[in-house]
């Protein structure tokens, strides 16, 4: 079994920063794709940014410019760096894994969420 869990979620005011963490652990052979979604009451969960195993990343037109997705293999963590908020980032952000448990055997892994709130 393989858990997800974010932290570094919290109140800031717009223009303010936030730095989200997700370390992965358990029966863990290889991460592939490492992402962030964000997801608000009544709405579908939708990517945030995204980066593959060789560090290629990729980000929703909204956030580019202003968050920076990294990880660190070492540690099997993703993080997100979040400047410049504004209140529409407010949301519950997720951490997203494709997880090898074995060579030939891939499962994707949610973590279970953190709130980041954004006061105008």
């Amino acid at each position: 079994q393989v858990h997800l869990m974010e932290s570094g979620g919290g109140l800031v005011h717009a223009g303010g920063s936030l730095r989200l963490s997700c370390a992965a652990s358990g029966d863990i052979f290889r991460i592939n794709d490492m992402a962030w979604y964000r997801q608000t009451p009544g709405k579908p969960r939708r990517l945030v940014a995204h980066v593959t195993s060789g560090g290629m990343t990729r980000y929703e037109d909204s956030v580019k410019g202003r968050f920076t997705i990294s990880r660190d293999n070492a540690k099997n963590a993703v993080y997100l760096q979040m400047m410049r908020l504004k209140p529409e980032d407010t949301a519950v952000y997720y951490c997203h894994a494709g997880v090898q448990t074995g060579p030939n055997y891939e499962s994707e892994y949610w973590g279970r969420g953190t709130q980041v709130n954004v006061s105008s």
